[in-house]
């Protein structure tokens, strides 16, 4: 072993990541190398620092949109074979781990070879045997929504979107594709009117999580006060039994800085006006909030809340 190859290495020997032979070779390395060995322990005194730094807790919105596109990835993924599987952990083990002579990796060489061939040809024969159909486009393939237009009596919804070309979908509000594109528009539109028509047509589908993780989202962080009426709106019938919600109608109350938010998040917290949570809320803006309505009503709700024991 090299002290190339030795340093190289450092980060995965000190976090036990190496296989048991290259980890023995490379502990008699750093007993006979003093620079390497130099470099080992400044990496496990760098692992030390970071071991105590404490570790932000993500956010219930980070974690809910990046399962969503975890989720997304995973059900678009196709699984590898078996067998490419197995020659790929297989071979990348035996390269790192063996000193190959000559003659094998020429032999391992040919093996690859021959079984890329034979893939390739398996693939070709598949496209000329049948007609593969266009794969579903995905959330990264849209450029944008360009409109949302609801049919009068009906459950339905028609979208029309841009990918490479304009495109449309038409759907009722239970299809997942109809649901995937307003949350889409609901965040990541430019056009606000489309955001509040995405959020309207959400808060029928307020009961399904993402739906709601989706309002809390967009009343803790979309620049346009109609978004966030409507995502209020929304999320108000479960103020009382989702506490997601709940922290997140406070913190509109505290610091959105539209009055009208905050005038309908402290309507909405009237059935949960005796939670200590909320009181404690109440309390402070009866004290001192600046915006007079603010502060009539958070007396008025602190009087008429039930007493605690």
């Amino acid at each position: 072993m090299n002290c190339e190859y030795a340093k190289a290495n450092a980060v995965l020997y000190c976090y036990d990541e190496l296989p048991d032979d290259v980890r023995h070779e490379l502990d008699q390395h750093i007993q006979r190398c003093s620079e390497c060995a130099a470099e080992v322990d400044a990496v496990r005194a760098l692992h030390g620092v970071m071991a105590t730094a404490s570790r932000p807790e993500p956010s219930p919105n980070l974690l809910a949109a990046s399962r969503i596109r975890l989720q997304e990835a995973l059900e678009d993924e196709t699984p590898a074979a078996a067998w490419r599987r197995w020659l790929v952990i297989d071979f990348s083990r035996v390269m790192h781990s063996v000193k190959l002579a000559p003659a094998m990796a020429a032999i391992l060489l040919i093996a690859g070879f021959g079984a890329g061939v034979g893939a390739t040809y398996k693939i070709m024969s598949a496209h000329q045997g049948s007609v593969v159909a266009p794969a579903a486009s995905s959330e990264a393939s849209i450029a944008g929504i360009r409109a949302i237009n609801p049919q009068p009596g009906t459950n339905n919804v028609q979208i029309t979107y841009d990918k490479l070309v304009p495109d449309t979908a038409q759907g009722s509000l239970d299809d997942p594709r109809i649901q995937q594109l307003l949350l889409y528009a609901s965040r990541s539109n430019m056009n606000s009117g489309v955001r509040i028509d995405a959020t309207d047509l959400l808060s029928q589908k307020s009961g399904d999580e993402r739906v709601r993780q989706e309002l809390i989202y967009s009343l803790r962080n979309d620049s346009n006060v109609g978004v966030r009426l409507r995502a209020i709106e929304a999320l108000q019938q479960f103020v009382s039994r989702d506490v997601r919600v709940r922290d997140a109608v406070l913190e509109s109350l505290m610091n959105d800085n539209s009055p009208g938010v905050r005038t309908e998040a402290i309507h909405a917290l009237d059935p949960v006006k005796a939670d200590s949570s909320v009181r404690h809320v109440l309390e402070t803006l009866a004290a001192s909030d600046k915006n007079q309505y603010i502060r009539h009503k958070a007396e008025e709700m602190l009087n008429t809340a039930p007493e605690m024991n």
